[in-house]
């Protein structure tokens, strides 16, 4: 057994997503045979970005600095915006860099059974920022689950009648996919999407 301490830190990575016990416990053996360099690091950034993080006040992304950097950026496309459920999604699309506008953050999508209202999520924002003016495009990225789409369809009924194009994430298949290995949901919303060849 580990002294307490060690117990502690695995204990604490485990909480991490992705991580069970067992990933924990060679994680913490990864950084005790490498505590000279890779602890070392790993310590100061986490005690660097600790007292730093903030939430953005226009898009909801965590940074160590508000308005975060996407938001600050002069070179991003204010016009349009992108609504993501989480800042998880939003890191993904703008990792992708494939969208050069801004991004607007829910806080999480809307459930009758988790209770989650639209009052508990940031809509009420993103209808006031759309509003002000100055936004063309309001790309609708929720994810494909039966909560993410309830709540792409409840965002579009709040966004109706203003003077904004709306647009959503093409669902289907996924490049490199098998047919056999995909599920029944992902085939249909393919088959609903297909588009002319040439």
């Amino acid at each position: 057994m580990a002294s307490q301490e060690i117990e502690t830190l695995a204990s604490a990575l485990a909480r991490l997503p992705g991580l069970g016990p067992r990933s924990a416990r060679r994680a913490v053996l990864w950084l005790v045979k490498r505590r000279e360099t890779a602890l070392v690091q790993l310590v100061e950034a986490l005690a660097q970005v600790q007292g730093k993080l903030v939430e953005c006040g226009s898009c909801g992304n965590v940074d160590t600095r508000n308005p975060c950097a996407i938001c600050a950026d002069p070179r991003r496309d204010a016009r349009s915006l992108c609504v993501v459920e989480d800042v998880a999604d939003l890191w993904a699309l703008d990792r992708a860099k494939l969208f050069t506008g801004r991004y607007h953050v829910l806080g999480g999508r809307l459930s009758a059974l988790d209770g989650v209202r639209p009052e508990d999520l940031s809509i009420g924002q993103l209808i006031a920022r759309v509003s002000a003016g100055g936004i063309d495009e309001v790309v609708l990225a929720m994810n494909a689950t039966l909560e993410g789409q309830t709540t792409a369809h409840y965002i579009a009924e709040r966004l109706e009648g203003l003077p904004v194009r709306l647009t959503q994430l093409a669902h289907g298949l996924p490049v490199g996919g098998e047919l056999d290995y995909l599920d029944e949901g992902t085939l249909a919303q393919a088959l609903r999407a297909r588009r002319p060849v040439g």
